[in-house]
């Protein structure tokens, strides 16, 4: 077995493997062979999706990482997602395809900053968005996701003071619709943060047909003109049930093949900043390709480790959003 230290470069393992070989007849026999789960988030690319034993958002993982009676798990996502699966499953190997595959929400919190930031609050509860590094789950009392968000907030009493981190916009989101006053960490995932208001109000009269959709991670801006306002899951079931044919969808790109999966009638245009593409592509999401993923479980690096203290202390606050969703 090769070291992490010996043979990852750049986030990933750097082997070479044959042209020939059909990649997910073998990932298929490793993961009999390894009794390994592949769990994989919405954004990634359409091929390891289709290979996925689980698919969902943030909170579907989560549960899904939790109950696994698999040996192995195989995260394909970004790096906070392989921490939440390893910190439920100490005594688990979890891999992950590529170390690089990060989150520039979760990037915007740092530990150190983070702590000084706490220190100015002393009398505040902590929620942190679930896009988060171990060492700010660590640091909080409970941790959400967009799915859960408003009932964890609510589950707390109104006169209780609220730090909400790391995304400003989802915890705005949240301010507005509960009549809630929290703290808010300046942070923000790029992919939504920066959607153009004026591009999408330039989409939507060229489509004035279709529904406009959102993420709660988008700005506020983008939330007020749309039509309806969800996680990732929640954006795709109002697809699937609602009575409508086209849907601007503000988000990451990777939803998309879902949508087309279960509506394939329905049209999907997605909401971008690029004039070049009619795409909106996290590039950490997409850093995992279906070769690294292959190698990744061949070898079973890179490998996510976590200390135990590390994992005791960030467990608390996950336990306590999965007992409350």
């Amino acid at each position: 077995m090769f070291s992490n230290k010996n043979i990852i470069e750049d986030g990933f393992l750097k082997i070479d493997i044959d042209s020939n070989i059909d990649i997910v007849k073998e990932i298929n026999i490793l993961r009999r062979e390894k009794n390994a789960v592949i769990l994989a988030h919405f954004y990634q690319i359409p091929q390891i999706q289709d290979i996925a034993d689980f698919i969902g958002d943030s909170l579907a993982l989560a549960q899904q990482a939790q109950n696994t009676k698999a040996d192995m798990i195989v995260f394909a996502g970004v790096h906070f997602m392989a921490e939440t699966a390893k910190i439920l499953n100490p005594d688990k190997k979890v891999i992950i395809p590529d170390l690089h595959a990060g989150c520039s929400l979760a990037d915007s919190c740092k530990p150190n900053d983070f702590k000084e930031f706490l220190s100015q609050h002393p009398d505040h509860v902590v929620i942190s968005y679930i896009n988060c590094s171990a060492e700010i789950k660590a640091m909080s009392d409970v941790i959400c996701t967009s799915s859960n968000a408003v009932k964890i907030v609510e589950s707390f009493p109104r006169e209780q003071k609220i730090i909400f981190a790391p995304d400003k916009n989802l915890g705005s989101y949240i301010n507005n619709i509960t009549g809630r006053n929290m703290v808010l960490w300046n942070g923000s995932c790029e992919v939504h943060d920066l959607l153009s208001v004026e591009k999408i109000i330039k989409l939507k009269l060229q489509h004035p047909d279709a529904k406009l959709i959102a993420h709660p991670e988008c700005k506020a801006v983008i939330l007020e003109i749309s039509d309806f306002i969800g996680s990732t899951t929640a954006l795709l079931n109002f697809t699937k049930k609602d009575s409508g044919y086209k849907y601007i969808v503000a988000t990451e790109t990777g939803i998309i093949h879902q949508m087309k999966k279960e509506s394939p009638d329905k049209e999907f245009i997605i909401a971008s900043n690029d004039e070049s593409c009619a795409c909106n592509d996290c590039p950490y999401m997409k850093k995992n390709t279906m070769e690294k993923l292959y190698i990744s479980m061949k070898y079973e690096l890179p490998e996510i480790l976590l200390s135990d203290d590390l994992i005791v202390k960030a467990k608390k606050p996950i336990l306590r959003m999965l007992e409350l969703s």
